[in-house]
């Protein structure tokens, strides 16, 4: 189990890199969207997103309780979320995508308006919400742009 925990929480490992996990765990996700992920239905995109979710709290609340701190800097599943929600419905446009994971980046790094508030959920529940509102942030940013270009 601790293995799986290790595997979920670190995104394959990637966590475990020793110059910024979360920027690259974010790229692996853009590149992947780019590829293919940018083809999945709504419903099936929304899924996936419910199903990161679900997981993320699970391995990173026990990853955390198992390293004694509060978001290791090793987990990076919430990154996963994050870019995943910030890639929703954007053109396979490497521009769109790049922007995408800009912002996302900034929302994660900067933690500004509510979004740091986030991270005082307890265990998994706030290392992954803060994420998901970064993505959010630069998902709605994006489609505005897109609305008004």
């Amino acid at each position: 189990m601790r293995t799986l925990i290790n595997v979920l929480a670190t995104f394959g490992g990637v966590g475990y890199f020793p110059i910024a996990p979360g920027t690259i765990t974010s790229l692996i996700l853009v590149i992947a969207y780019k590829v293919v992920f940018y083809r999945l239905s709504p419903p099936v995109y929304i899924s996936i997103a419910l199903g990161i979710y679900l997981v993320g709290v699970w391995s990173s609340s026990a990853y955390a309780a198992r390293a004694q701190k509060e978001d290791p800097r090793t987990v990076v599943i919430d990154e996963v979320l994050g870019q995943w929600i910030a890639l929703m419905t954007m053109p396979p446009v490497w521009g769109y995508v790049l922007m995408s994971f800009v912002l996302f980046r900034f929302f994660d790094i900067a933690k500004p308006l509510f979004i740091r508030k986030a991270e005082t959920f307890r265990a998994g529940w706030g290392i992954m919400l803060d994420d998901i509102l970064a993505g959010i942030f630069a998902n709605i940013i994006l489609n505005i742009y897109l609305m008004v270009k």
